[in-house]
């Protein structure tokens, strides 16, 4: 059974024989959230789509504002957690356990830094490039791991890969998070062989050692050594739940910004999560004001208080079988039936009316091509750096990125490294000036 006391540690990644307990007004789980929001590859998540087209005439959400949002809820969850907790274990008062809130906000907004440009097209682009396309043609100089790797690329696995591995010219230990922060963040905590049709896994072989080390010093329970796979970090849930509870309210009100959803189709859809009591006493505080959004803003945010306190109460009725490893599924698949159904209902109507809208299939189906594009000529020129053309777009890669290391799979990876760091529009911009439909003033 894990143990909150080893579970929480403030040991930095990179910097451990450097650790010694420090008593501060911000603690070490603070100096987390503040090193993210000041990094560039947070400040990027303001141009990397969401779900809808950026930019355009009315501000829907993009990765930096999902990514704020949810660490808010995050925040809220792991304090409300903390204190659940506590009063249960009264013994664990002076423990770590009161910085929850603080490690679960910071997980919250590393959780998308890995995500490639155009939401999930860019992950499946990458994936299906090396499964479907010509990076097949790959497969026989690479290991059965790295190319299980390749073929199931996940955004999740790419950010812990970014906040860990220490790039050129940059310090050990990548951002050099705490332990309990970096393990937070890794929702499939197993290598990709383990993946299957889901494509979902937590860490690239190259990156497998560090999440062991993190693994064993946080004593989170080891289900299996090879293929390497351990139980979730249980904070995982929280960052998980805050997660779920944004990105599927928020889509939803997006939706009846851009007019996909109808106001009558939105109110309904947010009111089935209460009781017909509660509906009604809605209903009447909502009518304080006539503005429209303002209304829905109101609905939305009652949903997401609504959502907050089901997830804690899951997570603390489950709390021996979340520290045991045995707890199955999300916090969110665990609330009780109103709002369970209503969730289920709107993921339904996500699926059908938002996530297959014109708009959105659109966007995938170009950020699919650009991305593709941009993988075919770059990993022509990482296996034959030789050519005139290819040293023209090795040139062009910034140097922290190893382009020209001598393994195969390292430069693949550097690869991957620079065009899931693209911003959307940078990544369009580098595609039109390769196809010679942008070229520099002359």
């Amino acid at each position: 059974m894990m143990n909150w006391n080893t579970l929480i540690s403030a040991k930095r990644f990179g910097l451990e024989e450097f650790h010694q307990e420090r008593r501060e007004n911000r603690s070490e789980f603070q100096r987390d959230y503040d090193r993210l929001v000041f990094s560039a590859p947070f400040r990027r998540l303001q141009n990397k789509t969401q779900v809808f087209p950026l930019p355009g005439s009315v501000f829907v959400h993009n990765r930096l504002t999902h990514s704020l949002e949810v660490s808010c809820v995050g925040r809220s969850l792991g304090n409300d957690v903390s204190k659940a907790l506590i009063a249960r274990h009264p013994e664990l008062q002076g423990s770590y356990l009161t910085e929850i809130g603080s490690i679960v906000s910071a997980a919250c907004l590393a959780h998308d830094l890995g995500n490639p440009p155009f939401g999930h097209s860019g992950e499946r682009a990458i994936s299906t490039f090396f499964s479907e396309g010509k990076g097949m043609a790959l497969k026989e100089q690479l290991t059965p791991a790295q190319w299980e790797d390749l073929t199931h690329f996940e955004g999740n696995a790419n950010a812990f890969r970014l906040l860990t591995h220490q790039f050129e010219g940059r310090r050990k230990g990548g951002f050099v998070l705490t332990y309990s922060t970096l393990a937070s963040i890794v929702k499939y905590p197993f290598s990709s062989s383990l993946a299957g049709k889901k494509s979902k896994f937590g860490f690239f072989t190259t990156e497998e050692e560090s999440f062991r080390r993190i693994a064993e010093e946080l004593g989170i329970k080891k289900l299996n050594d090879s293929p390497l796979k351990y139980a979730r970090h249980p904070l995982v849930y929280l960052v998980e739940a805050a997660d779920d509870i944004c990105y599927q309210m928020m889509d939803i009100e997006d939706a009846h910004k851009l007019k996909i959803l109808t106001t009558q189709e939105t109110k309904e859809l947010l009111l089935s999560y209460f009781s017909e009591e509660r509906q009604a006493h809605r209903l009447k505080t909502m009518e304080i004001v006539s503005d429209t959004n303002e209304q829905i803003a109101y609905l939305r945010s009652s949903v997401i208080g609504l959502l907050i306190r089901e997830c804690v109460q899951a997570f603390t009725d489950n709390e021996e079988k979340i520290l045991k490893g045995e707890f199955e599924g999300s916090l969110i698949n665990h609330i009780s039936e109103v709002p369970a159904n209503a969730y289920k209902h709107c993921a339904s109507i996500s699926m059908k009316k938002i996530y297959r809208s014109r708009d959105v299939l659109d966007i995938e189906l170009a950020g699919f091509r650009i991305i593709s594009t941009l993988l075919e000529l770059m990993m022509d020129a990482v296996c034959s750096p030789e050519k005139a053309y290819s040293q023209l777009l090795i040139n062009r890669v910034s140097g922290q990125y190893n382009i020209k290391a001598p393994a195969l799979y390292e430069r693949i990876q550097a690869v991957l490294d620079y065009i899931s760091g693209m911003t959307d529009v940078f990544a369009l911009d580098l595609y039109r000036k390769i196809n010679g439909n942008s070229l520099p003033a002359v």
